[in-house]
């Protein structure tokens, strides 16, 4: 597996049941929670959408998504039922999840929509987020015993879904973002994630404060720049109230380990989808 090099955190490569998955240090030391991110290994799905699909839309038999989510509920040790599905739009929106929510998405059907982030404070319900590239957030208050889990592609980037998890869960639950431990997941590096320039001067606007603001956005031609979702969203983390020391960064690209992971632009489209799962315990 290609990784990046400096300033990143390794991440826990580890294979359980069969099924390989990866996991963040740091989370696994707060002692409250379970979490991973799924690879492409372990699952049942066949050809492009081989082997662990966690999705019901991208063409894969039902029964092979079924099976592929029991596989991910037993490494965490949970029941699909405990299961709670996004169902992401790239906005920023986000939902406070409870008991009665258990199972929607993947055994009973969602009565939201256009939620591209979860929290919750009740034990052994999984938040459920879906990746191809875009990144996945995770927060983890371990003072306060709550999580959020949410999804930021580059709209939900520079819209600050990561940010507006944090504001959710003091709200909510009362948390200090400097008791807030949080992770960047494997998505699409900056070398790998060409844009239009339109989307870089919005980037180049939200982030003109940033003191990593050099590394965020980097011209390539007078029409194209590549873009670091990885520095973007440090810098929304840190805007929260996040601290340094509680941060942790990816080292793996999706785009450049896409026979591991599954990656949008490296497939053309034709992919399955990767799940970040989180529970407190």
């Amino acid at each position: 597996m290609k990784r990046k090099e400096n300033g990143f955190c390794r991440m826990v490569d580890t294979v359980k049941n069969g099924v390989r998955y990866l996991q963040f240090e740091d989370l696994n030391q707060t002692g409250v929670v379970r979490h991973l991110f799924s690879t492409r290994e372990g699952g049942v799905s066949t050809g492009y959408l081989g082997a662990m699909n966690l999705s019901y839309t991208r063409g894969d038999a039902k029964e092979n998504v079924d099976e592929n989510f029991r596989r991910i509920a037993g490494v965490l040790g949970c029941k699909t039922e405990d299961f709670v599905l996004s169902e992401q739009t790239h906005t920023t929106n986000l939902r406070v999840v409870t008991e009665k929510d258990k199972g929607k998405g993947i055994l009973y059907p969602r009565d939201y929509h256009d939620i591209d982030g979860l929290v919750t404070e009740v034990p052994g319900i999984v938040l459920s987020t879906f990746y191809a590239d875009c990144v996945p957030l995770f927060f983890v208050d371990p003072v306060r015993r709550a999580i959020g889990l949410s999804h930021s592609g580059w709209r939900g980037t520079v819209g600050k879904i990561g940010k507006k998890t944090v504001e959710l869960m003091q709200e909510a639950y009362g948390c200090n973002p400097a008791d807030i431990h949080a992770a960047i997941g494997p998505s699409i590096c900056v070398d790998c994630y060409e844009v239009s320039m339109d989307v870089a001067k919005q980037f180049e606007t939200e982030f003109k404060s940033a003191q990593n603001v050099d590394k965020i956005v980097i011209p390539k031609s007078h029409d194209k720049a590549m873009l670091d979702l990885w520095q973007a969203n440090f810098a929304v983390l840190l805007e929260a109230g996040i601290t340094k020391e509680h941060i942790s960064m990816t080292d793996i690209c999706t785009c450049c380990n896409s026979e591991l992971l599954f990656s949008h632009r490296a497939s053309k489209g034709m992919r399955g989808n990767l799940g970040a799962f989180l529970m407190l315990n």
